[in-house]
């Protein structure tokens, strides 16, 4: 594509407006083309475990110190010696004084031979004892009656209310005992950078003694509505309320970045140009709107201009007037102004960029089952994103269609479950297919 003049660009693409787009990229190969421009963010920070859920290590995390951190009950009984159970059955059972070991409880204490312990599930186990025999398997008895009024008080343990137990099967040594660091070893690795921190990754971090950790500062974006149609309200006539920049912002908060939502820019080549040069420092850039084959869908153009464009229309349904490039090594995406084409082209094609951005692969929605209600047509070589519902029939999970068509329909995505993705090869589903529904609102 040549340049003109400062304000005018010719070429193949300057045409489309006549001739209409020409060729379409399958999406694969738009993702590549996009990857290989995007640089992971370098910039870390230290954050304490509370505020790091949903955040990229940095740094690889090791334990700093053993889980548990002392011997442990498994399950609620008693604490004894099994040498002092050996051979114990029905007919000579095994009799053990309950004592109690004081204020300093289980934990460093001595706890003499023939004597058992009542503990709790996680309680810290007498120096001595090497089993916990559960409650159930206990006999209890009152030996109040064995007890001598003159019996001295002692420093050590006492007997627990005169009460003895009686076993009546062997205890196998570390039976229902949990060891040091049997969860988690002091020193051992947990995460690699490149892990996205989950809620139970913090507990287990909390638990081995980790406090802060280093992360990936969060990809920024600046996002910039267009339209000379779009107000923020009390739309007039000819005027449409602003949907997608508010729609996209939030997106990418969810998906692990920072938005700065912009005002609404004018469908004017000085106006467009100006929105990009200004956020050139995000990390990342994206418009909406202007990206078709009207007289007003002037930001291919400014695009070419300012940098370079990769791909000008993808071969999606909805969605396919998606223009992506690069300005001063910072990726531009620039997603079709109807809303449902907007949303589409940012969940296949800027959250991908957003994981590139964090330095993880991209996954995948997730997604679920289900039997197809009705049919479905789709357009030969063209990803098409059906939007459904879903609902239960006869019991079976059953995805009625909302729409194939009608970009411009919000409700028709905003009130779906899900959407279904059929690949180019496929002309249309039957009723009665089974299905895959992708969640594209799942947050990871």
């Amino acid at each position: 594509m040549t340049r003109d003049g400062p304000d005018t660009v010719s070429g193949p693409d300057s045409d489309r407006q006549v001739t209409g787009f020409q060729t379409h990229t399958p999406l694969s190969e738009a993702r590549d083309r996009l990857q290989a421009r995007v640089t992971p963010v370098d910039r870390t920070e230290n954050l304490g475990i509370e505020r790091a859920d949903c955040r990229v290590l940095a740094e690889p995390i090791a334990a700093d110190r053993d889980v548990p951190q002392f011997r442990r009950a498994a399950m609620d009984g008693y604490a004894v010696r099994s040498d002092d159970a050996a051979g114990a059955s029905d007919r000579a059972p095994a009799v053990l004084t309950v004592v109690d070991l004081g204020p300093e409880g289980p934990h460093d204490a001595t706890m003499a031979p023939e004597s058992a312990v009542r503990v709790h599930t996680g309680s810290a186990l007498p120096n001595e004892a090497d089993a916990v025999v559960p409650i159930e398997r206990v006999t209890e008895i009152d030996a109040s009656s064995s007890a001598t009024d003159d019996s001295e008080a002692t420093d050590g343990p006492t007997h627990a209310e005169n009460r003895e137990i009686e076993l009546t099967d062997p205890v196998v040594p570390g039976e229902n005992v949990a060891p040091i660091g049997e969860d988690v070893a002091a020193g051992q690795a947990l995460y690699e950078p490149g892990h996205r921190l989950r809620p139970s990754d913090l507990g287990l971090l909390k638990a081995a003694g980790v406090e802060e950790v280093a992360v990936r500062q969060q990809p920024t974006v600046g996002v910039v509505p267009t339209g000379e149609e779009l107000v923020q309200r009390d739309p007039g006539p000819g005027q449409a309320v602003e949907t997608n920049g508010l729609t996209v912002s939030r997106l990418v908060g969810r998906w692990g970045a920072r938005a700065e939502y912009r005002n609404v820019v004018t469908d004017d080549p000085d106006a467009l140009r100006a929105a990009i040069q200004r956020d050139l420092t995000r990390d990342v850039i994206v418009t909406t709107g202007g990206t078709s084959v009207g007289q007003r869908d002037l930001l291919p153009e400014v695009l070419a201009e300012l940098g370079e464009v990769l791909v000008h229309g993808v071969a999606l349904q909805p969605g396919h007037p998606v223009c992506l490039g690069v300005v001063e090594e910072t990726p531009v995406l620039c997603l079709p102004g109807y809303p449902v084409s907007c949303i589409v082209t940012a969940v296949q094609l800027l959250r991908p960029v957003l994981h590139w951005l964090e330095g993880v692969e991209f996954e995948e929605p997730p997604t679920r089952p289900a039997t197809l209600a009705r049919k479905i047509e789709s357009e030969p070589g063209t990803r098409t994103f059906a939007r459904v519902e879903l609902g239960v029939e006869d019991g079976h999970t059953v995805a009625r269609p909302t729409r194939t068509k009608g970009a411009g329909v919000l409700s028709s995505v905003a009130l779906a479950d899900g959407w279904i993705e059929i690949e180019p090869g496929v002309e249309g589903l039957p009723e009665g297919e089974l299905v895959a529904v992708q969640d594209w609102e799942w947050q990871p």
